[in-house]
């Protein structure tokens, strides 16, 4: 009796012992599968992102890359953020369209002007001049508008990881507009400043000169050379202006740039 008790304890402690033994190997191959989803998951992201980049950088054309890859949840988000970034960019383009004077839409032919229209010209260059020193505020919470929408957008759709590098470019971008904005809005005041400061001229000047093929004609050179340093400082506001708009329309080239760094995870 007491060899069978052995013989079954033995029995029993063996059994025990594989049945641990089957476990780990169990618990082994579990953590084997565990670690081989983790890299087809990476890998398949890993497409994804290339699917995404290739279509970006080859087409440039989001919404063909979209119908060829409808699914493709990074497309979906590149071209949802396009759109807002596009649809800020015209938003932008119309506030400052709404800056100018009513009176420089119409174009005033300055030399045909009476002294009236001339003076309501400088009242509505002086309201433009404070419009614009003030106007900041209406860029910033256009921007913030887009900022909002695409975060929304990107938390609901996309991993962590994807919305908080898309949300890093967009701050990026934002900061890059605010800053060439806030120059623009100082340049605008500038010109506006200059620009009246030339309507005056022409106001105490009025009567005394005379227009001949285009151009203004003083009796004497106290005149001209106060026009001439008017006209000058108008020209420049002028020409800065201009850069400076060139500069914030270069930003949007540099939009696609951007996403080929997002979807790539750089």
């Amino acid at each position: 009796m007491h060899s069978d008790s052995t013989a079954q304890d033995s029995s029993a402690k063996w059994r025990v012992r594989i049945a641990f033994f089957s476990l780990l190997v169990f618990l082994a191959a579990g953590a084997y599968a565990a670690v081989e989803l983790g890299k087809l998951r990476d890998g398949a992201a890993a497409r994804e992102r290339q699917t995404a980049l290739q279509a970006v950088t080859d087409s440039k054309q989001i919404d063909e890359a979209l119908k060829q890859h409808p699914q493709n949840r990074l497309l979906q988000l590149i071209a949802m953020a396009t759109k807002a970034a596009d649809d800020t960019d015209a938003a932008l383009d119309s506030l400052s369209n709404d800056l100018a004077p009513s009176s420089l839409a119409r174009q005033l032919n300055l030399g045909m002007a009476s002294r009236d229209q001339l003076e309501a010209l400088r009242r509505d260059l002086k309201t433009a001049d404070a419009t614009a020193s003030t106007a900041l505020p209406r860029y910033t919470a256009l921007l913030k508008a887009e900022l909002d929408s695409v975060d929304a957008y990107a938390r609901a759709h996309v991993d962590k990881d994807t919305a908080g590098r898309l949300l890093d470019s967009i701050d990026r971008r934002h900061a890059e507009i605010t800053a060439v904005v806030t120059k623009m809005l100082e340049a605008r005041a500038e010109f506006y400043r200059a620009y009246d400061n030339y309507v005056a001229v022409l106001v105490r000047e009025y009567g005394t000169y005379k227009v001949d093929n285009g151009q203004f004609v003083f009796p004497f050179q106290h005149a001209v050379n106060r026009y001439n340093a008017a006209a000058q400082a108008m020209t420049a506001a002028a020409t800065r202006m201009a850069d400076l708009d060139r500069e914030r329309q270069n930003l949007r080239t540099s939009q696609p740039e951007q996403w080929t760094q997002l979807v790539s995870g750089k």
